[in-house]
């Protein structure tokens, strides 16, 4: 352990799970931290949010920043189950394709885990709400950054100087475009519509009693069903709730600003609606018609950067790796860069920060970009998709051993932890 001279100051770009998570994880390494926020004000609900999955990694991670530890079993469900199937169009009749009963994830909604992390940020880290990003600087000598935000209430410039930027502003990453303009995201082909259907004012209803006739498993088990149309997802959350989602092949929607989720009229609804019904057994699509204000989701990714830092600045979280659903990864991927990152300077101290990122980098890039090429080409797979080295995947018709390359258990470094946090 290098001998530490100073308390590093961190400024974090971005106050979703991978800021907050960062915050924690550089507080706990000794650093002072400021969390810059576009958003107004600390988030207790999401009206786009939905379900995560949380994998054992995470699970020995986050107790670690929260107080009490327990706290996380409270707004999680598990999901020991992967459970692959495939529903006839014309018969509605399912097959299983395969299970993994050693899936070990849990559930939670993503607004249940923020509020949870947010609370429990120690009262010596400065969250900055209603700030927008605007610039940053480093220093000729590259000692120090100075990043300049507008304070969206009064329109005003303010500095926040430190010895390290984290940008985790996400998939539209405004610190990233700072460094590769040209980095574009790429859309996958399709788009999800999701929802998450509260009936705990309603635990007998006909909907529920009957989609868990249809799903014996809900409770504990990750349903995934690949249809004529794209695959569904289904799987609970606590406090009786049951998030769904649909990806379906589409032309690239017309998105705005950087959100990749947007609300949509009743005839689009309707529409979905429709078109679910000539594809899904009719307890699925009852779910989905009960659901409040179902959701579009446009689904991108990136090619693997091939840094994460530059000087004094560093990516984590999408910001770092944007990666598609399919690998149940994003989330986790956030943690594990913040836990990591925050061990990395703990190690060789603000003094040091060259060496504290380039370890970082040199322990994240590998795992992220092949987490992130596994999640794409699953995707492909489930969505019939053209793959260059291989036949379109029929689901109908799939063998037992050909369906296990749908297990989400095949992701490159699926439950590794890096030694340095060992």
């Amino acid at each position: 352990m290098i001998e530490k001279q100073k308390k590093g100051k961190a400024v974090i770009v971005g106050g979703s799970i991978a800021g907050i998570c960062c915050a924690h994880a550089l507080i706990a390494a000794g650093w002072e931290v400021v969390v810059v926020e576009k958003t107004t004000s600390a988030l207790t609900g999401c009206s786009t949010g939905a379900g995560i999955g949380l994998d054992t990694v995470s699970l020995k991670l986050i107790p670690k920043w929260i107080k009490p530890p327990h706290l996380l079993q409270h707004i999680t469900m598990p999901m020991t189950i992967d459970h692959e199937q495939a529903t006839d169009a014309e018969t509605k009749i399912t097959r299983t394709l395969t299970r993994d009963e050693d899936y070990n994830y849990t559930a939670a909604h993503w607004a249940d885990l923020h509020t949870l992390l947010h609370k429990s940020l120690p009262p010596e880290v400065v969250v900055l709400w209603g700030h927008s990003f605007l610039s940053f600087s480093i220093s000729e000598d590259k000692s120090s950054v100075k990043v300049a935000a507008k304070v969206l209430k009064t329109d005003e410039t303010v500095d926040i100087v430190g010895d390290l930027l984290v940008g985790a502003d996400g998939c539209h990453s405004s610190v990233r475009k700072c460094f590769l303009p040209h980095h574009k995201l790429r859309y996958s082909g399709y788009c999800a519509w999701r929802g998450v259907l509260d009936y705990s004012k309603n635990q007998n209803s006909e909907t529920v009693k009957q989609i868990k006739k249809a799903y014996p498993d809900l409770g504990n088990c990750d349903y995934f069903d690949l249809g004529s149309e794209g695959h569904a997802i289904l799987y609970e959350l606590i406090n009786k709730r049951i998030n769904w989602i649909w990806y379906l092949n589409q032309q690239e929607p017309d998105l705005k600003g950087n959100s990749l989720t947007t609300k949509v009229g009743r005839d689009m609804i309707e529409n979905m609606y429709e078109a679910a019904e000539k594809v899904w057994i009719p307890e699925l699509v009852k779910l989905m018609r009960d659901t409040k204000e179902p959701f579009l989701n446009a689904i991108y990714d990136s090619e693997p950067l091939e840094r994460l830092y530059w000087d004094n600045v560093v990516l984590v979280g999408d910001a770092a790796h944007p990666i598609t659903p399919h690998g149940a990864r994003a989330t986790n991927m956030s943690v594990l860069d913040a836990a990591v990152l925050g061990k990395c300077l703990e190690k060789w101290g603000p003094e040091n920060l060259g060496s504290a990122l380039e370890e970082y980098q040199s322990i994240r890039l590998p795992v992220a970009r092949e987490q992130v090429l596994f999640s794409r080409r699953l995707g492909q797979i489930k969505q019939r998709l053209p793959i260059s080295d291989r036949e379109f995947f029929d689901p109908m018709a799939a063998s037992s051993e050909e369906s296990k390359d749908l297990q989400l258990g095949g992701m490159p470094y699926f439950n590794d932890i890096p030694s340095i946090l060992m």
